[in-house]
Parts: structure tokens; sequence; C-alpha cells
């Protein structure tokens, strides 16, 4: 069984692929960054360059495969995505080309990953926030740019499901987090970033860092392993719906920050910058569905997630020291 993976140079994407290829799966890995820029590179894998967002190259990678996991998008963190509206939208041409190459190549399975950021605005202006369930994606009102075009390919999925037959599922992430993954230079996420900072505060002894807003903003984090397992369980079962996959644990930034604290054994001050991008105030989710139908849910503690995280986040950082 060939499985194509596109975005595999990234985060996700190179954790999946190492996972399907532990199963003895045959994998293409594709991503459009020079192979020496992939997180990971796996020596199994069918290793190719490639933009997913030009049609010739969708339908070049899809050709002979059983299943597709989608996960390629221009993305980053909150400064990222609040900043570069247009860059994120144009990720609906790799979310299109994928599924119309995979109509085209008799692919079975295709999976599509999308985001928590579909959710309306007006469900998240609370740090207490209540749970956001599946339904609460509609009526629309997703974050600008990066929320509008993963809510957008997520109804191409559907309709290509409707009107092609095309076994699609869809997954919408909930802030995935952990090692071998971005933590410097604009689109790393949270964990990464203040892992990054606290580690450097270790390192340097300049305990100081800047902390975006006042860090009472909620979210829930969930750990790559979960992740990896939960999208292959979506992407083999039969629910047709987009259900979240993400952890129920919710956290304020400033508590983030003394559980890193703790890791690292140090104390910092936060200094906190109220002009830069926060995003919406808080967001959870609600995994009543994930559970009835998988029997489980991420569950992988972000204290435990952190560990790891930090620890490989020091690693890199400790040579520039």
């Amino acid at each position: 069984m060939t499985v194509l993976v596109t975005g595999a140079g990234g985060f996700i994407g190179g954790h999946l692929a190492a996972d399907l290829l532990a199963q003895g799966l045959q994998v293409r890995a594709v991503d459009k960054k020079p192979v020496e820029e992939w997180y990971q590179v796996h020596a199994d894998a069918e290793n190719v360059v490639a933009d997913c967002s030009d049609m010739g190259d969708a339908h070049k990678m899809a050709v002979g495969t059983q299943a597709i996991y989608n996960l390629a998008a221009d993305m980053g963190g909150m400064g990222f995505i609040e900043n570069n509206k247009a860059e994120c939208m144009l990720s609906v041409l790799t979310s299109t080309n994928m599924l119309v190459a995979a109509r085209d190549a008799g692919t079975e399975q295709f999976f599509y990953s999308s985001s928590a950021c579909v959710y309306n605005g007006t469900k998240q202006t609370d740090p207490d926030v209540t749970a956001l369930k599946e339904s609460d994606a509609y009526p629309a009102d997703p974050e600008d740019g990066y929320g509008w075009e993963k809510l957008f390919s997520e109804r191409m999925a559907r309709h290509f499901r409707e009107d092609f037959g095309l076994h699609t599922r869809v997954a919408r992430y909930h802030n995935v987090y952990g090692p071998e993954g971005t933590f410097e230079g604009g689109r790393e996420k949270a964990p990464a970033a203040l892992s990054r900072k606290i580690a450097w505060a270790k390192l340097t002894g300049e305990h100081t860092i800047d902390v975006w807003g006042d860090g009472e903003q909620s979210r829930s984090f969930m750990y790559i392993d979960d992740c990896v397992r939960g999208t292959q369980e979506i992407l083999k079962g039969d629910n047709v719906e987009p259900v979240n996959l993400g952890s129920s644990e919710l956290v304020t930034i400033n508590q983030m920050i003394g559980i890193l604290e703790d890791i690292a054994g140090i104390t910092v001050q936060k200094q906190h910058d109220l002009s830069a991008p926060q995003g919406v105030r808080g967001r959870n989710s609600d995994n009543t569905m994930f559970h009835e139908l998988y029997g489980w849910e991420p569950s992988i503690s972000l204290r435990d997630g952190l560990e790891k995280t930090y620890a490989w986040i020091y690693d890199q950082l400790a040579p520039r020291v």
C-alpha cells in the first residue's frame, strides 16, 4: 500500500510519515521545501520535492497511491496567520488540487487536516470558554484568512465525497505541539515559542521573557503522538463529518509558563506585550463526538508533552551558548 503524505517536511507530516513507515507501509513523502530544510527525512520513504499547489505536481504525486494525508499548508502560530492572511488562503490551491488529483488517480482514501480556527469567533471571547463542539463552526465566522481557507476546504472535501464518491475524512486539529518542529523564526506556536524562551533563559541566565498579551488567553494543546494516532483512526473510520482532534486540558499562557518554569527549574520575569497578536480569548476542544466514535481521546498531559518538547528545544539551543 502506497500512502502519500503532503507537507511531509513539516512538523506533523514528519511524525506521521515515521509512524506509517514503522507499520511497514510504502510512504511517498512530499514537500515543496528542499529536503535539507525538512524537519525529518526518512531514508525508507520516497522523498520528493514538489509543489502540490501546482496541478501538474499534484497529479504526479497522487498516481499509484491508495491513501493521501493532505497536511500541506502555509501556516504558523498566531503571529504568522494574523499577518499573512493572503498567503494562508493560497493554501486552497493545494487543498483543491490534491482533491482533484486523488479523484483522477482513483485514490481510495483522502484525509484533510483542518483546524480549530474554523470555529465561530463569537464563541471564543472568554478565557473560561465553553469547549467547542463540531456544530459551533456554523454560522460561519472563522479566523480571517487561515480559518476561512480551512472551512472552505472542508466543504470541498465533503462535496468530493458526495459528488465523486471519494472517501474523504476531516480532522479539526487543536494546537499540536512536540519536538522536531518549528520553534523560532515567526511560525512557531505557543508551546514551542515559550519552551524556547525558557530554555534560553536557563542557558544564558537572562531570566526576563516577552509574553504576547496578558497571558490569560486560554487554549488546549495536543501532543504530537495523540495527533498521529487520531489522524489515522479518523481516516480509517466511518464518520464522514469533520471531528475535533485535540486535548480538552485547558490552560492559560501564564499557566503554561509556570509549567515550563518548573520543568527548567527557574523563575522568569514576564514582560507582557499587549500590542502583540493574541488570537481569540479562549479555545478548547469538546471531545464528546470523538470519544463516542473512537472510544478514547487525546490524553497525553501538557506537563508530559512539554517535558519532551522543552528537552528537544534546549538541546537545539545549547550549542549556541
